[in-house]
């Protein structure tokens, strides 16, 4: 039997699931749900209805999981709590500060629903968090880093667009390859915002703006630049769509830590992703959360949920015994 999949919101993410679930066989694609008029959207699988938001109450019995493919900002934190009286529901809720509260929320609404919500899924939070939970777990005496890039921040660069005179931007976070070395050679460095990370902006003015006035209020934007090390290119419309129409990104997470009565044998865990395309395998995260969220169901559990609490094999279609055999 086929796991029935709902998407809610289809932009970059939404296409991502889409094509996360085509590659997956136990699972189908059920109905694709948009704000706009469903008459303008073309998905790509044939057959399948696109239908209004508003509708999606009527699907309740037809849909095993719904992914909601909306933004962190204003979207997830009011529809993932909505939709969870609803449907087994999974998101990648991504502001940090902020998962205690959705945690909570989401937990409340699914446990009235009857129904399983997985949160904060993609890879960081998701499969980064995982690996700083796993080496804390491994190596108690140690020390974490997180590093993110070289890749696309879509945050920032929308940032950058708000700026007045900007019509199109592009940025990157990169880190600091001192740094980074640093860490692997168990140097255990004390490192400050500005030494583990640089950002590279790629900006196209509106005609007439003034470059000098917009590369400073970009370098000196308070909780996205200003206290990074910023370099700032400005280039032509077609160079933007012809070398930064991607939105490749990755990172690495490690932990430095000892072992031994004293402290005398030094270990390190590296977990690194290189992506081409971050949306889509954020997807592919989201696709495989979806299975545990239907197979928790299945076994009766309501309520909220993060990566921390799924057991690797409920993400698998492989069964147990294949997993035994095969992987372990």
């Amino acid at each position: 039997m086929s796991i029935k999949i709902g998407i809610l919101g289809y932009g970059n993410l939404g296409r991502g699931v889409e094509c996360a679930v085509k590659q997956n066989e136990d699972m189908e694609l059920a109905a694709v749900f948009t704000r706009r008029d469903p008459e303008t959207v073309q998905i790509l699988t044939e057959g399948v209805p696109v239908c209004r938001i508003a509708d999606a109450a009527e699907w309740k019995d037809k849909i095993d999981v719904m992914i909601l493919c909306g933004g962190s900002a204003t979207d997830l934190p009011v529809q993932t709590p909505e939709f969870a009286k609803m449907f087994n529901v999974i998101d990648s809720f991504d502001t940090h500060a902020r998962i205690p509260e959705h945690f909570a929320n989401v937990d409340a609404a699914a446990k009235e629903g009857g129904k399983v919500g997985i949160i904060s899924v993609g890879w960081d939070p998701g499969m980064f968090s995982l690996n700083r939970l796993y080496a804390n777990a491994i190596l108690p005496d140690g020390k974490d880093y997180t590093f993110w890039g070289k890749g696309v921040s879509q945050g920032h660069s929308d940032a950058i667009r708000r700026v007045e005179g900007v019509r199109d931007a592009k940025q990157y976070t990169i880190p600091v390859e001192s740094a980074l070395e640093a860490v692997r050679n168990g140097e255990n460095p004390e490192l400050t915002t500005r030494e583990k990370h640089t950002r590279e902006c790629f900006v196209v003015l509106e005609e007439g703006a003034d470059a000098a006035k917009v590369e400073e209020e970009i370098k000196s934007m308070p909780n996205y630049f200003s206290d990074y090390d910023t370099t700032v290119h400005f280039i032509s419309e077609e160079e933007l769509k012809r070398d930064h129409s991607g939105i490749p990104h990755g990172g690495f997470v490690l932990r430095s830590g000892k072992t031994g009565w004293d402290g005398e044998n030094s270990h390190l865990i590296e977990y690194s992703l290189k992506l081409d395309s971050n949306p889509e395998f954020t997807s592919s995260v989201l696709a495989a959360y979806a299975r545990a969220a239907y197979r928790l169901s299945q076994e009766g559990a309501s309520g909220c949920r993060t990566v921390f609490d799924i057991a690797p094999a409920y993400l698998s279609a492989k069964s147990g015994a294949e997993l035994r055999k095969t992987m372990l």
